[in-house]
Protein backbone atom coordinates (compact mmCIF):
# COMPACT_ATOMS: atom_id res chain seq x y z
CA UNK A 1 0.00 0.00 0.00
CA UNK A 2 1.43 3.12 -0.93
CA UNK A 3 0.10 6.48 0.72
CA UNK A 4 0.07 9.62 -0.92
CA UNK A 5 1.64 12.97 -0.89
CA UNK A 6 -1.70 14.57 -0.40
CA UNK A 7 -2.31 12.21 2.79
CA UNK A 8 1.28 12.88 4.11
CA UNK A 9 1.51 16.05 3.43
CA UNK A 10 -1.71 16.64 5.38
CA UNK A 11 -0.81 14.59 8.61
CA UNK A 12 2.38 16.97 8.13
CA UNK A 13 0.70 20.35 7.62
CA UNK A 14 -1.41 18.97 10.94
CA UNK A 15 1.50 18.49 13.07
CA UNK A 16 2.83 21.52 12.32
CA UNK A 17 -0.04 23.78 13.43
CA UNK A 18 0.09 21.14 16.71
CA UNK A 19 3.63 21.32 17.17
CA UNK A 20 4.99 24.71 16.09
CA UNK A 21 1.57 26.33 16.73
CA UNK A 22 -0.39 24.49 20.22
CA UNK A 23 -3.24 24.23 17.49
CA UNK A 24 -3.62 27.93 17.19
CA UNK A 25 -3.77 29.99 13.71
CA UNK A 26 -1.18 29.31 11.70
CA UNK A 27 -0.63 30.83 8.36
CA UNK A 28 0.20 28.77 5.39
CA UNK A 29 3.00 29.84 4.03
CA UNK A 30 4.85 29.28 7.72
CA UNK A 31 3.95 25.36 7.19
CA UNK A 32 4.60 25.28 4.16
CA UNK A 33 8.72 26.39 5.03
CA UNK A 34 9.02 24.54 7.65
CA UNK A 35 7.56 21.20 6.10
CA UNK A 36 8.51 22.13 2.25
CA UNK A 37 4.77 21.81 0.82
CA UNK A 38 3.94 23.74 -2.14
CA UNK A 39 1.99 26.32 -0.63
CA UNK A 40 -0.92 25.99 -3.60
CA UNK A 41 -1.07 22.32 -2.74
CA UNK A 42 -1.53 22.61 1.04
CA UNK A 43 -3.98 25.39 0.13
CA UNK A 44 -6.14 22.77 -1.65
CA UNK A 45 -5.01 20.26 1.02
CA UNK A 46 -6.82 22.47 3.71
CA UNK A 47 -9.71 23.15 1.99
CA UNK A 48 -10.64 19.52 2.29
CA UNK A 49 -9.36 19.14 5.67
CA UNK A 50 -11.71 22.21 6.68
CA UNK A 51 -14.52 20.66 4.55
CA UNK A 52 -13.97 17.62 6.89
CA UNK A 53 -13.87 20.04 10.18
CA UNK A 54 -10.31 18.92 11.05
CA UNK A 55 -9.50 22.85 10.34
CA UNK A 56 -10.73 25.92 11.04
CA UNK A 57 -9.55 29.39 9.53
CA UNK A 58 -9.57 32.91 11.33
CA UNK A 59 -9.06 35.70 9.11
CA UNK A 60 -7.01 38.99 10.04
CA UNK A 61 -4.05 40.00 10.32
CA UNK A 62 -3.42 37.32 13.15
CA UNK A 63 -5.45 34.51 11.49
CA UNK A 64 -4.39 31.74 9.78
CA UNK A 65 -6.02 27.72 9.78
CA UNK A 66 -6.13 25.95 13.05
CA UNK A 67 -6.61 22.70 14.33
CA UNK A 68 -11.09 22.29 14.67
CA UNK A 69 -10.87 19.81 17.48
CA UNK A 70 -7.85 18.96 20.00
CA UNK A 71 -4.87 17.02 18.37
CA UNK A 72 -5.74 13.91 20.72
CA UNK A 73 -9.11 13.96 19.06
CA UNK A 74 -7.70 14.00 15.62
CA UNK A 75 -6.33 10.66 14.23
CA UNK A 76 -3.97 9.55 10.58
CA UNK A 77 -7.11 7.75 10.14
CA UNK A 78 -9.41 10.84 9.80
CA UNK A 79 -7.01 13.13 8.33
CA UNK A 80 -6.04 10.13 5.37
CA UNK A 81 -10.60 9.58 5.06
CA UNK A 82 -11.19 13.30 4.36
CA UNK A 83 -8.24 13.61 1.35
CA UNK A 84 -8.50 10.31 0.16
CA UNK A 85 -12.10 8.89 0.94
CA UNK A 86 -11.97 5.14 2.81
CA UNK A 87 -8.94 3.30 2.90
CA UNK A 88 -9.70 0.12 0.21
CA UNK A 89 -7.62 -2.47 0.31
CA UNK A 90 -9.45 -5.03 -2.14
CA UNK A 91 -12.18 -2.54 -3.76
CA UNK A 92 -16.59 -3.39 -4.84
CA UNK A 93 -17.53 -2.83 -7.95
CA UNK A 94 -18.29 0.57 -7.32
CA UNK A 95 -15.54 1.83 -4.92
CA UNK A 96 -12.10 1.76 -5.96
CA UNK A 97 -10.10 3.54 -9.11
CA UNK A 98 -11.81 3.14 -12.47
CA UNK A 99 -10.68 -0.45 -13.73
CA UNK A 100 -9.50 -1.92 -10.75
CA UNK A 101 -10.85 -5.53 -10.25
CA UNK A 102 -12.97 -6.54 -7.47
CA UNK A 103 -11.40 -9.68 -5.25
CA UNK A 104 -14.98 -11.21 -5.72
CA UNK A 105 -16.82 -13.18 -3.01
CA UNK A 106 -13.89 -15.72 -1.89
CA UNK A 107 -11.07 -16.45 0.78
CA UNK A 108 -8.82 -13.62 -0.71
CA UNK A 109 -11.64 -11.30 -0.23
CA UNK A 110 -12.06 -12.12 3.00
CA UNK A 111 -8.47 -11.72 4.12
CA UNK A 112 -8.30 -8.35 2.25
CA UNK A 113 -11.55 -6.96 4.14
CA UNK A 114 -9.60 -8.42 7.23
CA UNK A 115 -6.00 -6.20 6.29
CA UNK A 116 -8.47 -3.26 5.31
CA UNK A 117 -9.75 -3.14 8.58
CA UNK A 118 -6.54 -3.73 10.27
CA UNK A 119 -5.17 -0.74 8.15
CA UNK A 120 -8.02 1.23 9.57
CA UNK A 121 -7.67 0.95 13.18
CA UNK A 122 -3.45 0.99 13.06
CA UNK A 123 -4.31 4.84 11.16
CA UNK A 124 -6.91 5.37 14.15
CA UNK A 125 -5.10 4.35 16.74
CA UNK A 126 -2.41 7.41 16.16
CA UNK A 127 -3.95 10.83 16.84
CA UNK A 128 -2.30 13.88 15.46
CA UNK A 129 -1.07 14.41 19.70
CA UNK A 130 1.04 11.72 19.47
CA UNK A 131 2.91 12.47 16.59
CA UNK A 132 3.77 15.45 18.62
CA UNK A 133 5.05 13.48 21.01
CA UNK A 134 7.08 11.28 18.96
CA UNK A 135 8.56 15.16 17.67
CA UNK A 136 9.21 16.18 21.29
CA UNK A 137 11.22 12.60 21.97
CA UNK A 138 13.30 13.08 18.72
CA UNK A 139 14.22 16.32 19.54
CA UNK A 140 13.14 18.57 17.31
CA UNK A 141 12.82 22.20 18.04
CA UNK A 142 9.65 24.25 17.97
CA UNK A 143 9.24 27.32 15.99
CA UNK A 144 12.71 26.85 13.87
CA UNK A 145 12.54 26.02 9.38
CA UNK A 146 14.12 22.63 9.81
CA UNK A 147 13.92 19.82 7.27
CA UNK A 148 12.48 16.83 8.78
CA UNK A 149 11.63 13.20 7.69
CA UNK A 150 8.41 11.60 9.79
CA UNK A 151 7.91 7.97 10.43
CA UNK A 152 4.65 6.82 11.02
Amino acid sequence: MKLSNKGRYGVRALFDIAFHNDGRPTQIREIAEREMIPARFLEQIFQDLKKAGLLGAKRGPRGGYHLARPASEITIGDVFRALEGPIVVCPTEDEGPRGAEPCGPDATAAAFKDLAVAIEKAFDDISIADVVQRGEALGLRRGEVERTDYVI
